[in-house]
């Protein structure tokens, strides 16, 4: 089975057919999922969609571009939901400054990604990392709160193989999803091929990101096969391989997905 572990069901543009979709996914040997908070509000239908749906697990966090919608209290009911079994994960956190250029938001980012990470070590779950155009504060971020103490991946990961390679000195994992099968994918093509396949998991980023052939239509699980085949090009082994070690990997990163019930 295909373990993915980075989807955005909730999402609105999977409203019409989100049931019909799901239940084709699973049926072509994608299980489990990890579908991944970003903000309050879809940290809560998340939330939602782990309790009516026995193969998908829940990541509750908040993704920098939403910090907004982070205070105390909302920050303590972040908290409370990492007491749910099928809670696996804080995030997805990190740094975005892409959109936001503004030292203000960018130092509230910082804030709000370090509170996270020490939500983790406090709850003892991994984390899942968003780093765009940010490399150099999100290792210092992660330093300055010992991530190296906290398991976890960095998400869609968009760096150089060489900071891949500090990364998975920490323990980290890299998130490989739809953006290997693009033609102009060259960093992470040789990011696949530097780092050990040890360290690499399976995402979508869905509705998101959607690899060749299908680039620019709404992405879902039922993809991941492309992404399987261009790491095995990419690495010399089997595409069978390549999905044994990416859920052997998963489930050595989310624990409680091994576990917790519906």
């Amino acid at each position: 089975m295909i373990f993915e572990t980075h989807a955005h069901y909730d999402d609105s543009r999977f409203d019409d057919d989100r049931e019909e979709l799901l239940k084709k996914v699973h049926d072509s040997g994608v299980s489990p999922i990890i579908n991944v908070g970003a903000s309050i509000e879809s940290t809560g239908t998340t939330l939602e969609l782990a309790k009516t749906h026995d193969y998908i697990y829940a990541a509750v966090g908040v993704h920098p571009s939403d910090i907004s919608g982070l205070n105390e209290d909302s920050f303590e009911w972040l908290r409370e939901q990492t007491d749910y079994a099928k809670t696996v994960a804080i995030g997805e956190i990190g740094l975005d400054y892409y959109w936001d250029k503004e030292p203000g938001v960018q130092e509230a980012q910082r804030y709000w990604f370090g509170r996270q990470l020490d939500l983790a070590k406090e709850t003892g779950l991994p984390v899942i990392i968003h780093s765009r155009d940010a490399a150099e504060d999100t290792m210092q971020v992660m330093k300055e709160h010992k991530a190296q103490e906290i398991p976890g991946v960095i998400h869609c990961y968009s760096y150089s193989k060489e900071l891949a390679g500090e990364f998975v000195k920490m323990g980290y994992f890299i998130g490989v999803g739809g953006v290997v099968t693009f033609k102009n994918a060259r960093k992470l093509v040789e990011t696949v091929e530097a780092i050990p396949m040890e360290h690499i998991l399976l995402e979508t980023d869905c509705p998101y990101m959607a690899p060749e052939p299908h680039r620019g239509s709404r992405n879902d699980s039922s993809n991941i096969p492309f992404v399987i085949e261009k790491i095995a090009q990419i690495k010399g082994i089997s595409a069978a391989d390549v999905e044994r070690i990416t859920a052997e990997n998963a489930y050595r990163l989310f624990t409680r997905a091994s576990h917790a019930e519906a």
